[in-house]
């Protein structure tokens, strides 16, 4: 009797010491897509009647704990940070659960979530009215891009990348070539990680379209890539065909211009020969007699009179020489010595307005040798008809 008692004894303290205010969490980790909502799950347990204080804080790995929500004496008051607008209490405080939420979650909202309770009158042992959460949000990768590295040629060894810019965690790559031809490639070929496929030795069978997939836990991108097999490097032919279409236009540039500058030159020196002046011919001397005006003016007057006087003749009169008189560079003329003697002297045309002229006398003639040693040039000059005019 005594020792069942005491085991009632003992059952009620046991049962004291479980009402004891405590916090519960649904669990230590949660995960959530970001852009998504979530719920981190709490609650407390105690005997008193009163209301509770309770507070929830976030702890980051970049920043010191900050406090986000808090319940007290009824009244919900939701500080001033990133979260505001978007977290709040699942259900009211009175029930004992405290579990919160977050809408639209982000990358940046992962972190430690601390909730602790107070209540007035209830007891509680150190560490047991606090609750720790931590809410890691995902981000699905981004879409990945897909390069070709290297010269897509028969023989040759090229490497297919691809990139994801973002993804909470890093996610995996799987390379895949899409049927008539399907085939699932794998290490060492492929690297999950880095996300890049070797393809050596190639040929024009291993053309076609192959995708990436980049994965995690958040969800999945894919791109791809259309693989072109050439016999011949492309790059070579076009660099060939280029670099001999300027050779064959230097060539023709090159040659025209020494065409053109040949027959500039000839022209040139065919123009330079017709005006070129020997600069070392020796200019005619003018001789003494020449720079006598009055014997020179004479000489001409001779020569005009003589003539004159050769039309007067009648028409029965003996014609003159056939032999044509000498004129030379100074104007002077000498006639041929008459046949059979002496020349007779011409006759003085008629007076004008009944006046007679003067008849004017050929003087101080130069003989045909000094005129010659002189440099002077006979020139001929045409016999006269029986009329008297100049054949």
């Amino acid at each position: 009797m005594v020792a069942l008692l005491g085991a009632a004894l003992a059952l009620a303290a046991l049962g004291v010491s479980l009402a004891v205010l405590e916090v519960h969490v649904g669990t230590g980790s949660v995960f959530s897509v970001e852009g998504e909502r979530v719920v981190l799950p709490a609650w407390y347990t105690s005997h008193s009647q009163k209301k509770p204080y309770v507070t929830w804080l976030l702890d980051k790995e970049d920043a010191d704990p900050f406090q986000i929500m808090t319940y007290l004496d009824g009244v919900v008051k939701v500080e001033e940070t990133e979260l505001k607008p978007r977290v709040g209490f699942l259900y009211p405080v009175l029930t004992h659960n405290i579990s919160v939420f977050i809408n639209a979650t982000r990358e940046r909202d992962s972190g430690q979530y601390m909730c602790t309770v107070n209540v007035v009158d209830d007891t509680t042992t150190l560490g047991k009215n606090v609750g720790v959460i931590n809410l890691t949000v995902l981000v699905p990768p981004a879409t990945p891009t897909c390069r070709l590295h290297g010269s897509p040629t028969v023989g040759a060894n090229v490497t297919l990348s691809c990139t994801s810019a973002k993804g909470k965690p890093p996610p995996t790559y799987q390379w895949q070539r899409m049927p008539p031809n399907h085939e699932v490639f794998f290490p060492p070929a492929q690297d999950h990680a880095r996300g890049t496929l070797k393809l050596t030795n190639l040929s024009l069978d291993m053309a076609g379209l192959y995708i990436c997939m980049a994965e995690n836990r958040a969800g999945l991108a894919e791109c791809s890539i259309v693989l072109e097999v050439h016999s011949t490097s492309t790059k070579a032919v076009i660099a060939g065909t280029v670099l001999g279409s300027l050779g064959a236009l230097v060539t023709i540039i090159f040659f025209a211009r020494h065409v053109i500058g040949y027959r500039r030159k000839k022209r040139d020196g065919q123009e330079e020969a017709a005006n070129e002046i020997k600069e070392d011919a020796v200019a005619p001397k003018t001789p003494s007699w020449a720079r006598r005006p009055a014997a020179d003016t004479i000489s001409k007057t001779s020569t005009l009179s003589s003539l004159a006087g050769a039309r007067e003749k009648p028409y029965g009169a003996k014609p003159p020489s056939d032999t044509a008189s000498i004129l030379t560079t100074t104007g002077s003329c000498r006639g041929a010595p008459a046949r059979g003697g002496p020349r007779a002297p011409s006759r003085s045309p008629p007076a004008a307005n009944g006046a007679p002229r003067h008849q004017d006398t050929a003087r101080g003639s130069v003989p045909p040798a000094s005129l010659a040693r002189a440099g002077a040039i006979p020139v001929m000059v045409p016999a006269q008809s029986r009329a008297g005019s100049l054949v």
